[in-house]
């Protein structure tokens, strides 16, 4: 065999092996997300053919989420708790290898899966890039969108609310690209930053590569977003 095809035939194995280092390489959930994966009086934590629901007091509204990329799942059950104690219960989905972008059209299976009145769409950075496409392209059925350090990349229909939020130490979102997505926003667009936050708190995972000083804790951030949420739906809901 010649030296040509014997590198020909080497291509494709390296290719294999870079991406398989690069999605085996991701943060992983901490010791108290691992803990809010539990039920207690408040919030029942339900295993599903999809990840996760977290199901509360409420029953009117629920949030199918993403996860960012390259980031466990788990590490948003926090987050995904705070919601379902305001009444909002939340979908909590694991993607394949971690990668919002192989299964972007989880939210439909999730959505049969349950009964709910209205439901929300969201996600956290590329997991939110993710699940704008879906309600791009998906949009009945749905009452809006959730944005977590993330943009949508194409139009949202008016017929959408599109709640965004990242913090104010965000050393990660492109913000370039960031407000570039407000012009694909839809006419009911809630817009908030949020003092001290970084990238990585709207999880809990640990500090992210790139990411600014942050000046306010994970559980802090993941409060303020969880109010501003639960105050942007119910005012859509009126």
């Amino acid at each position: 065999m010649s030296r040509k095809k014997r590198l020909l035939l080497l291509i494709p194995l390296v290719l294999v092996l870079a991406f398989a280092l690069y999605v085996t390489d991701y943060y992983h959930a901490d010791e108290t997300a691992l803990r809010a994966m539990e039920s207690d009086g408040a919030v029942s934590v339900e295993q599903t053919d999809y990840g996760w629901r977290f199901d509360g007091p409420g029953e009117d509204a629920a949030l199918v989420f993403y996860p960012g990329g390259k980031v466990q799942a788990e590490a948003y059950a926090p987050f995904m708790r705070r919601l379902a104690e305001a009444g909002l219960d939340a979908c909590l989905v694991k993607m394949p290898l971690q990668l919002a972008f192989f299964d972007m059209n989880a939210a439909g299976r999730v959505m049969k899966a349950h009964d709910y009145p209205r439901w929300y769409v969201g996600g956290h950075s590329l997991g939110g890039a993710a699940a704008a496409m879906y309600s791009a392209k998906h949009p009945d059925g749905l009452e809006g969108l959730v944005l977590c350090a993330a943009y949508p990349t194409s139009a949202l229909p008016d017929s959408l609310t599109e709640i965004s939020l990242y913090g104010s130490e965000d050393g990660v979102l492109n913000m370039d690209r960031y407000a570039k997505g407000r012009d694909y926003a839809p006419k009911r667009f809630v817009e908030r930053v949020i003092e001290g936050g970084s990238h990585a708190g709207f999880g809990n995972y640990g500090p992210q590569k790139g990411d600014g000083a942050v000046t306010i804790t994970p559980d802090a951030q993941q409060a303020e977003a969880a109010e501003i949420i639960i105050d942007a739906i119910n005012e859509n809901g009126e």
